[in-house]
């Protein structure tokens, strides 16, 4: 038993290690990506700056995309912490916090506590809830609450505890106010299959049909849209409802397309380091299906699988909507990995990759399109000093770990997950937001200098500049006099129509002069 608690006790600090790396360190400290970061911080700074705190706007237009919540989490922390890269992203991390507790809670209460520690730890180093943990959207509030639902209809299950359900109800309310109708489809969908493949109808339509959580429901979730439709009328409706959830799935979306194929490989990737761990967890579901507690688990990422592969549009992140079942069955099936160097071998190859990037980009630049040359430029040059010896000390402690006998095969796992981590928050991430976001940070700060001119951003779109430079920029081709944020590439430079007053690769803040 001692033996047992002192292995618990390393596994929780290497878990509160891995939580702070892979959510919170240096989560300030990079720019704000575009589209989907710019998009969510520049609504949020119009909210505050228009002090109307029912409505989205962006570029002084309505923005129907998604519904208020994370707004207004937003708005709460820049309130308290000024407009900047850390309050928009905090509300994010936050959730992801919460729904690693949450994956904790469950596993360890269905289990025990180092099924709790494994499944918790595998949902916070998994890279793409890292990225998605530290990004200024409303996704990982979104996963916290499909996750809160989602277990808590499985402990029902277990236990037909009222409780489960009004928590249930209460995390689809919230997951309805934070990005709409998914929060409620998912459990919807997954619980049919689940409760009617055991012929146990009465009690799953007793359960939707709860008064008590219904009401809850309504409460939480009915105000803001019945307000919303009141202001806006029926182009919230349509916006909402028709263009951004029944066209999404129709028919692809700003260019998201995606083959048959598509979520194989962002799963294999997105789980990375423990990428081992869930391939040896699918090849023994053969025998865990005969177990309710897996099948239920199995099903619920199985239909957001086949739900989004279906789907006309397809982003990476939306497979997330169900990997919090294969987090807790990977940890029911950790310890069927024998191998270390196969429990390694992906982390290792994920670092040999990183190694080589500056390269890897350099030779993949001349075969890109104009712009995305022009913002690269010469890619070497975004890597600072530190790159290359991070990564080799990282793939030597790999190797150490793999060959370190002594080391149980989980802590080895886990500190390795560390460094996974800490390369996406101290290296890949800060790399990135040179490359992709400075130009537009320093084209905010010059145009901040114009502060009695009027400023448009024109050809392109970049809504974290009009978050940096804190000012509203309609998004339209600037008048005689007026200034401009645009690309580069297509810019009549030849005509004197245009005065460039910034130029940093591939974007331009000109002044139109006729």
């Amino acid at each position: 038993m001692a033996s047992t608690s002192a292995t618990d006790r390393t596994l929780l600090a290497l878990l509160l290690g891995l939580l702070f790396a892979s959510l919170w360190l240096n989560l300030g400290s990079v720019p704000l990506f575009d589209v989907d970061e710019g998009a969510f911080s520049e609504a949020t700074r119009e909210m505050l700056a228009r002090g109307d705190y029912l409505s989205t706007w962006m570029y002084g237009e309505p923005r129907h995309d998604k519904p208020i919540l994370i707004y207004w989490l937003q708005a709460a922390s820049v309130a308290l912490f000024g407009l900047g890269e850390f309050a928009l992203r905090l509300p994010s991390a936050l959730a992801g916090t919460l729904w690693v507790l949450v994956v904790y809670a469950f596993a360890a209460r269905i289990r025990d506590h180092r099924t709790g520690l494994l499944a918790a730890s595998f949902t916070a180093g998994s890279l793409l809830v890292s990225v998605i943990g530290r990004a200024a959207t409303a996704d990982a509030l979104l996963n916290l609450f499909i996750a809160t639902a989602m277990l808590s209809i499985g402990l029902w299950h277990l236990e037909r505890r009222a409780r489960y359900l009004y928590l249930t109800f209460a995390a689809m309310g919230f997951g309805f106010l934070a990005k709409g109708p998914i929060a409620v489809v998912i459990p919807f969908a997954v619980s049919a299959l689940f409760f009617l493949g055991r012929g146990e109808w009465r009690a799953w339509l007793g359960a939707i049909f709860h008064p008590g959580g219904i009401a809850l429901f309504l409460v939480i979730a009915l105000p803001w849209y019945i307000a919303q439709y009141l202001s806006m009328g029926p182009a919230f409706l349509e916006g909402f409802l028709l263009e951004h959830n029944v066209s999404r799935f129709q028919e692809p979306m700003h260019g998201h397309a995606g083959h048959l194929l598509y979520y194989l490989p962002v799963v294999l990737f997105g789980v990375l380091p423990f990428t081992s761990v869930l391939l040896r967890t699918l090849a023994e579901l053969r025998h865990g299906w005969r177990d309710p507690v897996q099948r239920y688990l199995l099903l619920w990422f199985g239909f957001v699988f086949l739900f989004f592969t279906a789907s006309g549009t397809k982003l990476p992140h939306y497979i997330l909507y169900g990997m919090t079942g294969l987090f807790v069955l990977m940890a029911l099936h950790a310890d069927a990995v024998r191998s270390r160097w196969l429990l390694l071998t992906p982390p290792l190859l994920f670092f040999s990759v990183l190694l080589l990037l500056p390269e890897l980009l350099q030779l993949a630049a001349p075969g890109a399109d104009a712009h995305t040359r022009a913002v690269l430029g010469d890619p070497t040059q975004h890597f600072g000093p530190g790159w290359r010896p991070f990564f080799m000390a990282a793939i030597v402690a790999t190797l150490a770990a793999a060959w370190y006998r002594p080391l149980p095969k989980m802590h080895a796992l886990s500190g390795v997950a560390i460094l996974c981590a800490l390369a996406l928050s101290l290296q890949l991430m800060p790399t990135l937001g040179r490359i992709m976001q400075q130009p537009v940070v320093n084209a905010a700060a010059v145009a901040a200098q114009h502060d009695d001119v009027t400023i448009t951003v024109w050809r392109t779109h970049n809504p974290s500049f009009s978050v940096y430079l804190n000012r509203l920029t309609p998004q339209r081709r600037p008048e005689v006099g007026e200034l401009a944020f645009t690309r580069t590439t297509g810019l009549e430079r030849q005509d004197g129509s245009y005065r460039i007053l910034f130029e940093e690769r591939g974007y331009a803040l000109v002044q139109r002069l006729q």
